[in-house]
């Protein structure tokens, strides 16, 4: 019987993990941006990190983030995340406050930054978060490499997934009546 590792549990210093793989990384998710797989084809995704102020990284702990308008952009050599709206924190005065929409710098390596320099400015591609969450107590961002839908695209895919649903359905009624 495998063993199941406690969910949102954060790994605290010189404190060893109870249950599951030690060397396994501990993920939080914190926000999806659900629109994104209905809105765009995903190419690739890449696992950025994000550079907070303040406050902001308690903001996102308590989950109060917004990722649906929100994309990302490279400007002089950097990665931009832009449109993402983190709520103020309540208790945070003065150095701690924040702006709740500003761009937020995403860390990438500066190879994987031209490579995507590079296919944005080709085709007509875009960068487009998925999701933030925490990974061994870092905020990190799921960003992704997508093309845009058109609306035929998203009727056909629609109904891909409706398909694919009745015949699962059709196939654990069968086995259920044997």
């Amino acid at each position: 019987m495998a063993t199941r590792k406690p969910v949102g549990t954060q790994r605290s210093p010189g404190k060893s993990r109870v249950l599951g793989d030690p060397h396994e990384p501990v993920i939080r998710s914190v926000a999806r941006n659900r629109r994104a797989r209905h809105d765009y084809d995903i190419l690739e995704v890449y696992e950025c990190g994000i550079a907070l102020k303040g406050a902001e990284v308690k903001t996102l702990r308590l989950g109060q983030v917004s990722l649906q308008d929100a994309y990302a952009r490279i400007e002089d050599g950097e990665l931009w995340l832009l449109g993402a709206h983190l709520a103020p924190y309540e208790y945070a005065s003065g150095y701690g406050r924040f702006e709740p929409v500003r761009p937020r710098k995403l860390l990438l390596h500066r190879q994987q930054i031209d490579e995507l320099s590079g296919r944005v400015a080709q085709k007509a591609l875009t960068l487009v978060p998925l999701s933030i969450y925490f990974k061994d107590g870092l905020a990190k961002v799921e960003l992704a490499l997508a093309r845009g839908r058109r609306l035929y695209d998203k009727r056909r895919a629609i109904a891909e997934r409706d398909a694919t649903r009745e015949a699962q359905r059709v196939i654990r009624d069968h086995e259920r009546r044997r």
